[in-house]
């Protein structure tokens, strides 16, 4: 079975409505900045899954053409990425808390040992492939104790999570994962992706008033024509509204590795993260950028903003 990103949630945007009329100041003014500015969490994906992937992505994170990445800490990679955050201890990097693993041939399973997970494995010892299984069969006690052992690992390695958030969108799907991802969230006093409203409605997310929540989030999707991925991301930024947007990349280099691990599998493969790689470290996105008098923050910054 071809493994799919994002089929079943509808996508990160499922985050949903929060108690948080009673903040009177924008994110911009938190951080000291005009109310009406535009703020942009320019985030990339999966750091850990290949070298590929991390090679690409921290490339663009020295370059400052993405503000923010998270790590998978159940994939094989990782400890490059732990070698990375110490030599760049001011790199925002947060936690892309997994319970899937999505790749036909190139599988992962639980940081935590498999006996004390035992609902959100499947019968090969890994993740499943895709959402539905997860929120079928997991408990919510194993996920959050697979979620605390993915941050301990974190820490364990030398990496200080400036954040959490949700691989393929798993842990917005159900009130109880919900809840759970945003304990574990509070526990260790991290900012997490989550949104203020949501167009699909759903559970209520329960925050506190001290939260940063996004007022939206930009992906590019499988419904993007191929031949116009620079247009949608460029249109993306000339559309973007006063408040505090996530646009989410997925970087990688399409060479042989990246193609092995993605192998049957197009959207959100080698040749799309290297699309992606293209346009972010492009002149024309950095000019958009510019010329939309966007500011490009990170969730270090928001960090400051929930202590």
């Amino acid at each position: 079975m071809r493994p799919r990103r994002w089929s079943s949630v509808p996508l990160v945007l499922a985050l949903v409505t929060s108690t948080m009329s009673a903040q009177t100041k924008t994110v911009a003014e938190r951080l000291g900045l005009p109310a009406d500015t535009k703020l942009l969490i320019l985030h990339a994906d999966d750091l850990g899954v290949a070298h590929s992937v991390n090679a690409a992505s921290f490339d663009a994170l020295d370059k400052g053409a993405v503000s923010s990445a998270s790590i998978m800490m159940p994939t094989p990679w990782v400890t490059e990425v732990a070698t990375y955050a110490k030599q760049h201890p001011n790199a925002d990097l947060g936690l892309h808390l997994t319970l899937t693993s999505e790749w036909l041939t190139y599988r992962w399973g639980s940081v935590e040992s498999k006996d004390k997970v035992p609902s959100l494995l499947d019968t090969t010892g890994t993740f499943p492939s895709d959402v539905p299984p997860v929120v079928a069969r997991a408990k919510p006690a194993e996920v959050e104790r697979e979620l605390r052992a993915q941050v301990a690992r974190a820490m364990a390695l030398g990496i200080r999570p400036t954040h959490l958030d949700s691989h393929m969108g798993t842990l917005f799907t159900t009130p109880e994962l919900i809840a759970t991802y945003v304990k574990v969230a509070h526990d260790y006093h991290l900012p997490f992706l989550g949104m203020k409203t949501s167009p699909f409605g759903g559970t209520p997310m329960p925050v506190s008033p001290k939260d940063v929540l996004v007022d939206a989030v930009v992906i590019a999707g499988p419904e993007v024509p191929r031949d116009q991925w620079k247009a949608f991301y460029v249109n993306a930024i000339s559309t973007l509204k006063p408040g505090l947007t996530e646009m989410i990349v997925h970087l990688g280099h399409d060479d042989a590795e990246l193609q092995a691990v993605t192998v049957d599998h197009e959207p959100y493969g080698s040749a799309w993260r290297q699309r992606d790689y293209d346009v972010v470290t492009s002149a024309e996105f950095k000019k958009a950028l510019q010329d939309n008098k966007v500011r490009l923050v990170t969730y270090r910054e928001l960090q400051r903003l929930t202590q």
